[in-house]
């Protein structure tokens, strides 16, 4: 049965950018016209963004959202990021944010277990004009970010939830002093608050304790949407 923020959304159903506030972009932190209120503020997106929302919504494909999106593009030009790897970008909604964000000098890293998905990502990276600026890799996200030459200047860590404290481990020698790792979902639905009934959870209450407790970094996690967590390296 729908949850009682799930049947106040179909209400509310669209904000006035004309976003639709489906479950997978709300939040279970705030109430329901709180979430309308936030996503109301947000500018309406270009076309490529829109269709790329309508799609998950559709396909039931997960995605960031508008709001987290902006907050990651934000914390990349705030940072002068222009070296950038996403560990699981699935059709690359965080992708293009991230890409337009860091320029046309930038160098993105796209990965995804999924061919599929990356073949749909690349016909909207074409489509936003950021597809040159652009590596599609697909595979797993974790051995391909070891394997890439270089370090970076932030890294988006959104893969299978288990994987979360390999994908810190993984991560942390391959970003720059003064870089960002930023991880989606670190609330995971306000699971990571209970006893962990699962392996998603485990590893995201493990991520959690590990990126407070490392002397590396510097970390805060904001309850925005599903829970987003930001790590400077020290």
């Amino acid at each position: 049965m729908p949850s009682n923020q799930e049947k106040a959304l179909a209400k509310l159903r669209r904000s006035k950018s004309g976003i639709l506030l489906d479950k997978n972009i709300a939040s279970v932190f705030t109430s329901a016209d709180v979430d309308k209120y936030l996503y109301d503020l947000l500018p309406r997106g270009d076309a490529v963004t829109r269709a790329m929302e309508a799609y998950a919504h559709q396909h039931g494909h997960f995605i960031i959202g508008p709001a987290v999106a902006r907050l990651l593009a934000l914390l990349a030009q705030l940072s002068g990021a222009r070296r950038i790897f996403e560990m699981g970008s699935a059709i690359g909604y965080s992708t293009v944010w991230l890409a337009r964000a860091a320029g046309p000098k930038a160098e993105i890293f796209y990965t995804d277990g999924n061919p599929e998905n990356a073949r749909r990502a690349e016909t909207y990276f074409k489509r936003a004009g950021v597809s040159r600026r652009i590596h599609v890799l697909t595979g797993d996200a974790i051995a391909l970010l070891r394997k890439t030459p270089g370090k970076f200047d932030f890294i988006f860590n959104d893969v299978d939830k288990h994987q979360y404290p390999a994908a810190l481990r993984a991560a942390l020698p391959k970003l720059r002093r003064g870089g960002l790792l930023v991880t989606d979902n670190t609330l995971w639905n306000g699971k990571a608050a209970r006893p962990a009934k699962d392996a998603d959870t485990r590893g995201i209450q493990q991520f959690n304790r590990l990126a407070y407790a490392s002397k590396q970094l510097s970390t805060v996690l904001l309850p925005l949407r599903d829970g987003i967590t930001i790590s400077r390296k020290l």
